[in-house]
């Protein structure tokens, strides 16, 4: 047999294989059959050489990839894994195999438009993909945000502004024990949200061989199944358990004649490493930057000279002054601004030395978990000036208000020059948990994907699993540092002691309540691991469905996947009831919206007028003086801006503003009538549908004329989040949709928001979509006799 290709009536491969190497080789090579396209834009992206073919809207992010040291990252972790667990890094080599098989025939028209040709994956590839993919899902820029908060608002900014926002990636999921289905067995279901890509950031697969029949849904470019998978008596799925697991530091730098050196906690000035990276860019010169990494770690952002450092010059890095013997600094104050970067062709750079020991322990174009244009949250220009808006006597005038910038006392000497260095444990551990993938794919009890989920690393994820026996899991997987709590809330002085780290936090496990456990990125399980979670709304709206029913199938799995009721609406909606002295048009406007079943249906009219009044008020509140100083981004890299943008971090905490006690002196019910006068004069005419729309991130962009209306919004259990006050159209939202049955695996279902093959023009391209908006599923097709053979 070797290997055998087999699909089913939706293009959705199935494999098998004599051995779970050769199946490996398989799994790559059907992956560049189907996602050619895709696999090189991910291995351009592990590397950081998208600007190459994309232009210079990829340079920041190609920045990133190259200070962070992704690729080296990638490297250090498969060399480790080969002396770790030999195994698992041959049967990474056997997929990457299959890649380079079939990759050089790979007919994707994109690859013509591009002007590019496909590279050759090298065995590590895999792991880079994997690190490019999750670098930026923990959110670790929102710590930056949280540092402006508190400048300039305070500490309690903290708790207003914390949400799932975004750049962000969530899921809802449940597990539903089998004293509470029709057959006595277990039930999996859930959705992963994140950015819509076409093609899809899920592949859905099943691997079969003489070990193990595995079905779910694959990352491309990652062997095995890691995230949603059955096996026939186990199922496991995930949801992001929002933990706390990279760190950022200040870190002072100086110049000597030998190179780079920072300051330690101990007092002393430490050699870090350096050397120098071109990155071409398609239509541009090529930039060099300089590529440092401290005891800490890599430096993303700034260089000796601050944030304005890491782009070299003429071989120097401008405005570097070289010293011979630097002065220490003797404590000065803390400097909450780090910043920029930049990114790869290595030239090293003779006085790097040694460099520093990183321990053996543990759109625009920023990457799967956050916006792809994050231009959409950073442009200042869609703020409105306060002037512009229809009713500025609403918003207090900005003399009444304490100026945020003003200084208090007499000025004082500049503070030192800092820039900004990432901690995360893959480059501490050299791990990333690539030795639970076949472990998973070898299991056959929950207690199985258990100890499988023990060598996870990161992203850090809440596991659910059962099995047939009625085993169930649910625990958080993954690798936390245990340090000072303030390294968890936003950067930290890398000269003070104190913020180092301490060891791992044990993984904390919970039960099951009445039969079910509902996780969507709320407050759980991982609450001690964290710092800021989704809001309950998701989580307790599947909660009170399930109570709905003592018994469940599923076939009634789908009504709650699309479920659209938005409980985040009431705040608005309190303060808009309690509003008197309305224009007529107003009172209409607002008794209208009164009166709406709280539900954002695609084909709803009052959906439309609650979303253009949500969206009058987020702007009137970002264009409020008591918030001027947050609406300057601070000298950080591209990549990182939309943490920091001021919209969008309003229109996600919106309801935490609206309900907390004093915000500022802002005038809020002012700011609401304003928005609903706003509206009434000019109110939307159609429906929520209209303006809602999905709008998939691709690494070429062209226009989509069949931009389909979505049902659905950013608190509701059908999460298609756009960004309030900014635009309608959804960039993010269900990646996937699953449902696991423990007791007869092909009554499974599954779905993805366009279809298994990424080759346009392919019918299996986009035939999952009209489903996927319906709500419905394709069915899992385990019978070999009802596939079709593959040459």
């Amino acid at each position: 047999m070797s290997i055998e290709i087999f699909r089913d009536a939706w293009g959705i491969p199935h494999l098998r294989a004599d051995s779970a190497r050769e199946l490996a080789r398989a799994q790559g090579r059907v992956t560049a059959r189907d996602r050619a396209w895709q696999l090189e834009v991910e291995r351009h992206r592990a590397r950081g050489t998208s600007a190459a073919f994309l232009g210079a809207g990829a340079l920041s992010w190609d920045t990133l990839a190259r200070r962070a040291r992704l690729d080296d990252t990638a490297r250090r972790c498969f060399a480790a894994l080969e002396r770790r667990d030999p195994e698992t890094a041959d049967w990474v080599r056997a997929y990457v195999d299959g890649v380079n098989e079939e990759l050089p025939g790979a007919e994707a028209p994109e690859f013509t438009r591009a002007g590019l040709a496909p590279g050759r994956w090298e065995p590590w590839t895999p792991l880079g993909v994997w690190l490019g993919t999750h670098i930026l899902f923990a959110g670790f820029p929102a710590k930056l945000w949280r540092d402006e908060a508190i400048r300039h608002l305070g500490p309690d900014a903290v708790g207003l502004f914390a949400t799932d926002g975004p750049g962000t990636a969530g899921s809802n999921g449940w597990l539903v024990a089998g004293a509470r289905t029709g057959t006595g067995h277990a039930i999996l279901a859930g959705d992963p949200h994140r950015y819509i890509e076409d093609p899809g950031v899920y592949q859905q697969i099943r691997l079969s061989c003489p070990e193990f029949d595995v079905l779910g849904l694959a990352v491309p470019g990652v062997p095995g199944i890691a995230h949603f998978g059955h096996a026939g008596t186990v199922a496991w799925s995930i949801t992001n358990a929002m933990a706390d697991y990279q760190d950022l530091y200040r870190e002072r730098l100086r110049r000597t004649g030998a190179g780079i050196e920072a300051l330690g906690p101990d007092g002393h000035w430490h050699r870090a490493s350096r050397h120098t990276e071109t990155v071409e860019v398609a239509g541009e010169a090529p930039v060099e930057i300089e590529v440092i990494e401290t005891d800490r770690g890599p430096v993303i952002a700034g260089g000796p000279e601050g944030l304005d450092g890491g782009v070299v010059e003429g071989g120097v890095v401008e405005g570097a002054p070289v010293l011979s013997d630097p002065p220490v600094l003797v404590d000065p104050p803390v400097v909450s601004d780090p910043s920029v970067g930049s990114d790869p062709s290595v030239v090293s750079d003779p006085s790097d030395g040694s460099g520093p020991s990183v321990g053996s322990d543990p759109s625009v174009f920023p990457g799967q978990s956050v916006l792809r244009d994050s231009s959409v949250l950073r442009d200042s220009s869609a703020l409105p000036d306060s002037s512009a808006l229809p009713d500025s006597s609403a918003l207090p005038d900005s003399s009444a208000l304490p100026d945020p910038l003003a200084p208090s006392d007499p000025p004082t000497l500049p503070d030192p020059p800092v820039a900004l260095s990432l901690r995360h444990p893959p480059r501490v551990t050299e791990d990333l948990g690539f030795s639970a993938l076949l472990p998973l794919l070898r299991a056959r009890r929950a207690a199985d994907v258990d100890r499988a989920f023990d060598h996870w690393v990161e992203p850090v994820n809440v596991v659910q699993a059962a099995d047939t026996e009625g085993g169930l899991l649910h625990r958080v997987a993954g690798r936390v540092p245990v340090r000072a709590a303030a390294n968890r809330l936003r950067p930290v002085p890398a000269w003070e002691p104190g913020h180092e780290w301490q060891g791992w936090h044990e993984t904390p496990r919970a039960g099951l309540t009445d039969g079910i456990a509902v996780m969507a990125n709320q407050r759980g399980p991982a609450t001690p691991l964290g710092v800021e979670f989704a809001p309950p709304h998701r989580a307790q709206r599947i909660t009170a469905l399930l109570a709905e029913k003592d018994r469940w199938s599923p076939a009634d799995m789908p009504a709650i996947h699309t479920d659209t009721h938005l409980a985040s609406a009431q705040p608005l909606l309190d303060r808009m009831e309690r509003l008197d002295g309305l224009s007529p048009e107003a009172e209409t406007l607002r008794e209208t919206i009164l009166r709406w079943d709280r539900r954002m249906a695609a084909d709803s009219h009052e959906a439309a007028l609650y979303a253009a009044v949500r969206s009058a008020v987020v702007r009137r509140l970002a264009a409020h003086p008591a918030f001027a100083a947050l609406t300057a981004p601070p000298a950080y890299p591209d990549v990182l801006l939309p943490w920091l943008g001021l919209l969008p971090r309003i229109a996600f905490a919106l309801e935490h503003l609206l309900r907390a006690e004093e915000l500022y002196g802002v005038d809020r019910d002012g700011v609401v009538r304003g928005a609903l006068e706003e509206v009434a004069a000019e109110p939307p005419r159609g429906t929520w549908g209209d303006t809602h729309r999905l709008a998939p991130w691709r690494a070429l962009p062209e226009p989509d004329p069949d931009a389909p209306a979505l049902s659905g919004d950013h608190d509701c259990v059908l999460c298609t989040s756009a960004v309030p006050g900014l635009t309608d159209l959804a960039a993010r939202g269900p990646a996937a949709r699953y449902v696991w049955d423990l007791a007869r695996r092909e009554d499974s279902l599954w779905v993805v928001p366009l279809g298994a093959s990424g080759l346009p023009g392919s019918p299996h391209h986009r035939d999952q979509l009209p489903l996927w908006l319906k709500g419905d599923l394709v069915p899992v097709v385990t019978d070999w006799q009802h596939l079709t053979k593959e040459d």
